[in-house]
């Protein structure tokens, strides 16, 4: 197993590139599969779920390659399959492949995916949408089957503004006949992403990034070349990150208007973040305030970052209430942050954290992606040595971040071996 040894205490100063949105291009490339032509993708985070994403695809006769950050994707031979069921249980985002796959093959057989335990993802917004559209679906317990020689365009209302499940039925409906409405949408900047992505290869979409979402069905789809947006998630991270340590940083080609949520949060506590052409500076000279987070659907604040600006507040001045609505399990990663110290109280769905000056270096296990990000924060924080286990499920998310937070003035190494 894979570690982080951290040596906190260390300001952060310096530059940074933030890299593409994983949240954006693991849907992309599954969309590309819905061309028979090569697809070019720009700014490709080079990520463990990213590279689980590559094996699928390739398990069923997709060819891909890289140059640098570049990716190359080519479905023109795909061909059924059995995928390998461990490869979806690792990475959620398996399941946007059930509409690509469904009109290249007009069968799909995959194994429930699987991803981060942080709660309860059903897959019945995806299913039940495939079925409104004329899919036969066969639940099967532990694989889900999918029929359909083509898909019909529907009205369909989402009880909740599910991302993956939005993503799904945009997939689905760009090679639809007729024109499918979807209402309750997800209006992630990942999903206006995915949108730019399908209208370049020739589809009818209109309305993503509102609560309303118009398909227009279309004949075929062709390759073009798309340039994945820059991860809101991994800036915020490292956003947080200068606040909890003290520094001045620049994130260039951060986008100030996705990730306004945080910085609105980051700016009440005390932190002063400046918007420049070329991106983000980051300036945090003082102890940041308490602040009070709710995690909401988009543009509210992030889930992603909920475990991260937890970890903030435990060093903050103060008292705050951090409220998940979101996932249910997601407050797994107290228990690991109270071992450095931090004063946490749990009530159902709430958090309470007391705010210390000080944290003390200790020997933590990630739980999950946004988790492990939030523990390697407060390693960073605390004085003395720390050790974050399961490196691994913070690659899913950040690529090299070690690499990354020392090029900035952070001690971190990365030890241990892939089992």
């Amino acid at each position: 197993m894979q570690e982080f040894v951290v040596c906190g205490g260390k300001k952060l100063y310096g530059e940074a590139e933030i890299r593409g949105a994983k949240n954006s291009v693991l849907p992309v490339m599954a969309a590309a599969v819905l061309s028979k032509e090569e697809c070019v993708l720009e700014r490709v985070p080079l990520l463990e779920d990213v590279f689980v994403m590559c094996e699928l695809l390739r398990s069923y006769g997709v060819k891909i390659r890289f140059e640098g950050s570049t990716m190359f994707i080519d479905s023109a031979g795909i061909k059924p399959a059995q995928p390998d069921e461990e490869f979806c249980k690792r990475v959620r985002a398996s399941s946007l492949l059930f509409a690509p796959l469904l009109h290249r093959l007009e069968i799909v057989s995959l194994p429930v995916p699987g991803g981060c335990a942080i709660g309860a993802r059903p897959l019945d917004y995806h299913l039940n949408a495939f079925g409104a559209m004329g899919a036969e679906v066969l639940d099967c317990g532990s694989k889900i089957i999918l029929r359909a020689s083509g898909l019909r365009g529907k009205e369909i209302c989402l009880d909740f503004p599910s991302v993956g499940a939005t993503e799904n039925i945009m997939m689905a409906a760009a090679l639809a006949y007729g024109t499918t409405v979807i209402r309750n949408a997800a209006r992630e900047p990942e999903i206006v992403d995915l949108a730019a992505f399908l209208n370049k290869m020739g589809a009818c979409i209109t309305g993503a990034g509102c609560s309303v979402i118009t398909v227009e069905g279309v004949n075929s789809l062709h390759g073009t070349v798309h340039r994945v947006i820059p991860d809101r998630i991994e800036l915020a991270t490292l956003m947080t990150a200068v606040a909890m340590t003290g520094g001045d940083c620049l994130f260039r080609g951060a986008d100030a208007q996705t990730s306004s949520a945080v910085i609105a949060k980051l700016r009440e506590s005390g932190i002063s973040i400046l918007e420049y052409e070329e991106g983000l500076r980051v300036i945090a000279y003082q102890r940041p305030r308490s602040v009070d987070i709710i995690s909401m659907p988009y543009p509210g604040f992030p889930t992603d970052m909920q475990p991260q600006m937890m970890a903030m507040q435990t060093v903050a001045s103060g008292i705050s209430v951090i409220t998940e609505t979101v996932f249910e399990n997601r407050f797994r990663h107290i228990a690991e942050m109270q071992r450095f110290g931090a004063k946490i109280k749990n009530i159902g769905n709430k958090a309470l954290v007391f705010g210390r000056e000080y944290l003390r270096g200790a020997v933590v296990e990630a739980s999950d992606l946004r988790a492990g990000a939030a523990l390697l924060l407060m390693a960073m924080a605390a004085e003395g040595e720390s050790v974050v286990k399961n490196a691994v499920l913070i690659d899913r998310g950040y690529q090299q971040i070690e690499k990354l937070l020392s090029s900035l003035g952070a001690d971190i190494i990365r030890n241990g071996f892939d089992e």
